[in-house]
């Protein structure tokens, strides 16, 4: 119950309607009694009238989809991913040979070796550290599960558990075919491996399953279900047993 005279919190809860009706009828004795409080209290209705009319307007308008704050998270972590993913292959293309003059340099040049852009990724990111992860694997998360999502017909994961290698991040790339990724594998001691997929390109066709080494790393490669796949790891580190696809 209201103690009177009222306070300025029981008449704004008058205009707000927010009184008990025993309340309100206890006020309004009051304020019949007192018109100066009484003129206030109005000038106050009037002035919350005004705002309500003002907002009716915005307030029955449908829901704008696009400012759901979870839709536009969502949107800002795309768009950092894509730009992320751009400018890592923009690293991998100047390492390789340069962004200047590309098309003069794929007719005049071989075609780049298997896999090239596989183990410069790897440098990159395994190595170098140049760019954080887009994924890491915690509590119940999967690797498999990040990358199918955007490789859902491709070859599974290698499974190097039985070397002691297990998947713990993933970075997404992107190539003039599409998506590519690589899933960085770790062992207890520290080292790494890494898995690469990509679609197939003009230089970079179906392969063969075969390996080759360069630069302190070597590469195992293969290609199925649309795409290309190579296991990257260094050359003075034993390579694992993997499974046969």
């Amino acid at each position: 119950m209201i103690s009177l005279p009222p306070s300025e919190r029981d008449l704004h809860a008058y205009v707000d309607h927010q009184l008990l009706e025993s309340d309100r009828r206890v006020l309004e004795t009051y304020l019949a009694a007192h018109p100066d409080v009484a003129a206030q209290v109005h000038a106050w209705q009037h002035d919350a009238q005004l705002l309500r009319a003002a907002l009716g307007g915005a307030l029955q308008q449908p829901a704008n989809p696009d400012l759901d704050p979870a839709l536009i998270r969502q949107r800002i972590k795309r768009q950092s991913r894509r730009h992320f993913a751009t400018a890592a292959m923009l690293l991998i293309a100047v390492s390789l040979g340069g962004l200047g003059g590309w098309h003069a340099r794929e007719a005049t040049q071989p075609p780049l070796l298997p896999m090239a852009d596989a183990m410069q990724a790897f440098r990159l990111f395994a190595q170098d550290g140049i760019m954080p992860a887009d994924y890491k694997v915690q509590g119940n998360g999967t690797m498999q599960a990040w990358l199918d999502r955007y490789f859902n017909q491709a070859h599974r994961l290698p499974d190097l558990s039985a070397s002691g290698f297990m998947p713990v991040s993933g970075r997404l790339l992107t190539t003039e075919q599409g998506a590519a990724a690589m899933v960085l594998y770790e062992d207890p001691q520290g080292r790494r491996i890494s898995f690469y997929i990509r679609p197939p390109g003009p230089e970079n066709g179906f392969l063969p399953r075969g390996s080759r080494s360069a630069d302190g790393l070597q590469a195992q490669y293969w290609s199925g279900a649309g795409y290309n796949y190579a296991v990257v790891s260094p050359v003075d580190q034993p390579t694992p047993q993997m499974l046969k696809f």
